[in-house]
């Protein structure tokens, strides 16, 4: 199914829910304005709702626009449940020089992630948004990303799931990047592809 702007939102509350696209699909768009949605039209309370953002920021590398944060769409969603973590996320691919590298930095990244995602867990709400799950799968288990999203009523989030960002040595990081996601999606509720 394609996700598009006149979805009636209501449809996605106490459901699990992925958006997967390219890069430039809007993924972090549609997840703020979800959030947006439960804040302003629901009126729910935003410390009820958890706000996990694996995404880089938001930057230009190679003509491509990767990155951004929910925070860059919503402002308010800063009044969410937001559980950081220090530092910077790498975009893996378009960082990395070579095969060593490109691990080096999904190593970094994973490890960022899942301190969050624990974090979560020892005390969750009953929303979860993540924004940029692949950031996660690159080194992180996915079973573990499943149960995380399965044991909350409502579930948001989004994914790359493209081949515009690519590197000669990045194939098979690539194909298991894929393969996890497709296992996600699989076991949600809602998948939805994002278009250009």
């Amino acid at each position: 199914m394609i996700f598009h702007e006149d979805l009636d939102l209501n449809r996605f509350i106490g459901y699990s829910t992925i958006l997967y696209g390219e890069t430039n699909t809007k993924k972090t768009y549609f997840t703020a304005k979800f959030i947006e949605f439960l804040i302003e039209s629901k009126n729910l309370n935003p410390k009820e709702i958890t706000i996990l953002d694996f995404a880089p920021k938001l930057s230009i590398i190679k003509n491509l626009k990767i990155g951004g944060k929910i925070e860059d769409f919503y402002d308010r969603s800063s009044e969410c449940n937001n559980i950081s973590f220090e530092g910077e996320i790498i975009p893996p691919r378009l960082n990395a020089h070579n095969k060593k590298e490109l691990y080096q930095n999904a190593l970094l990244n994973y490890k960022k992630a899942h301190e969050v995602l624990e974090i979560f867990n020892e005390n969750p709400t009953s929303i979860l948004i993540i924004n940029d799950i692949s950031i996660y799968l690159h080194q992180g288990n996915k079973k573990y990303m499943l149960n995380t999203i399965k044991s909350v009523d409502t579930f948001f989030g989004n994914s790359y799931y493209g081949s515009t960002i690519t590197r000669n040595f990045a194939t098979f990081f690539t194909l298991k990047e894929k393969r996890s996601v497709r296992y996600l999606l699989k076991r949600v509720d809602n998948g939805y592809a994002t278009q250009l």
